[in-house]
């Protein structure tokens, strides 16, 4: 079967999946930024499937393939994954009635653990790492002859998640340029093969951490490459290669495909915390990342875009890290080591320097010993919150007035 007849296979899946599907889920909201806006002089718009059932466009896609299984007369369903993938096929097993078995890695934080089992799904903690969850797996589905669920490369999964561009078209109209985030690839060829086929101009662009650059290689090269990943803020796009399906789509119906750094991915995460009160995991909220860090290859002035903000299920003890990265990356945090005499009163005289300027300070490190510092001297690490970029150059000039009086900064 050609690409052609499969993409309009899978179009007229997405519409009996939005019939489907649509009691069992939410239909996601889409905000005007004003201020992204007036920023990039154009109408930019956020859809917000971090407020999606289970926190993510997953559970769509799941949620309409175990509806075809259920209606086959599933034995039970098994999937691997550290994460929304997860939480979504527990969750659509569990409106079906049918028992679930998610393996997942042991590097996956407990909440994530919890999350799944409170849908009732069985979880086996197994293998290091992704890969080794997904084989045994792959092995325990063939053994008891359960279905296995496929994260990104299956039609009906990449149907479920195109019922968000039936949706797109229904709130908003037309549209321009879309920014979807890409890992495996399901997502955005779901969206594409909808929006495509009603919009046949509309850009849509993916967007993927420089660190699982997967999607770009393999289109550079015309084949599928398998690359190593690396840890990510944008943890949910790690996979190491594209699916067949999901590669075919993509290079046949997007029209192009850009990576964003950890530090940019960090202040996308920040900014909708900030300005638009909406929490999104790193992996959500990377099409953003993709505008602040100017990577996109079309001119946005007086379009229409769309930013696809896909989760929200970002696990709170890695939040305040990413928050620090993006206020440092956003240079709204500094970090300054200062050399002093080790008396009364001499800390003091530097904090009053940064409430001068009113520096908050984040944490603070007092050391004594060590063979880089003197005796009778000590070294303090600030990590200090201010306000606007240009205070930070006069805090560090304040402090070098003081080097007569025994103060350094240490570079």
């Amino acid at each position: 079967m050609g690409i052609d007849s499969v993409v309009s296979d899978i179009y007229a899946r997405s519409v009996e999946a939005l019939d489907i599907i649509r009691d069992y889920i939410h239909e996601t909201p889409i905000d005007l930024s004003s201020t992204l806006s007036k920023i990039y002089r154009c109408s930019m718009f956020l859809k917000y499937e971090n407020l999606q059932k289970t926190g993510s466009f997953k559970a769509r896609g799941a949620l309409y393939k175990i509806y075809k299984l259920a209606r086959k007369g599933t034995s039970g369903i098994v999937a691997a994954s550290s994460g929304n993938h997860a939480q979504g096929v527990a969750y659509a097993s569990s409106i079906y009635n049918i028992k679930s078995y998610i393996f997942m890695p042991k590097v996956t934080p407990a909440s994530k653990v919890n999350a799944v089992r409170s849908y009732g799904a069985e979880v086996i903690i197994y293998g290091d790492y992704f890969d080794e969850a997904y084989r045994k797996a792959l092995e325990f589905a063939e053994e008891r002859n359960l279905d296995f669920v496929h994260p990104f490369n299956d039609p009906d999964i990449i149907a479920g998640q195109g019922t968000i561009g039936h949706e797109i078209l229904k709130q908003l109209g037309n549209v321009d340029i879309v920014l979807i985030p890409v890992g495996g690839g399901g997502l955005i060829s779901g969206i594409a093969v909808v929006l495509k086929k009603h919009m046949p101009r509309v850009k849509i662009i993916g967007v993927e951490p420089e660190r699982a650059p997967k999607f770009i290689r393999s289109l550079a090269a015309g084949r599928i490459i398998d690359v190593d990943i690396k840890p990510s803020i944008a943890d949910g796009l790690l996979a190491k290669r594209p699916g067949d399906l999901t590669f075919e789509i993509v290079r046949e119906y997007v029209d192009d495909v850009v990576a964003v750094s950890e530090d940019y991915i960090a202040r996308a995460v920040y900014y909708l915390m900030e300005r638009n009160k909406i929490v999104s995991e790193g992996a959500g909220a990377i099409g953003l990342a993709a505008v602040l860090e100017d990577k996109l290859p079309v001119d946005l002035e007086g379009k229409r875009v769309l930013i696809l903000i896909s989760g929200g299920n970002v696990d709170l003890t890695n939040l305040y890290r990413i928050i620090i990265r993006g206020l440092s990356s956003e240079g709204r945090l500094i970090n300054i080591n200062i050399k002093m005499l080790d008396a009364p009163g001499r800390l003091k005289r530097i904090l009053d320097i940064v409430y001068r300027y009113s520096g908050n300070i984040v944490d603070i490190i007092h050391r004594r010993i060590g063979e880089d510092i003197d005796v009778g001297y000590s070294v303090v690490e600030l990590l200090i919150e201010i306000p606007s970029v240009d205070v930070r150059d006069r805090i560090v000039s304040d402090i070098r007035k003081l080097k007569e009086h025994g103060y350094e900064i240490l570079e």
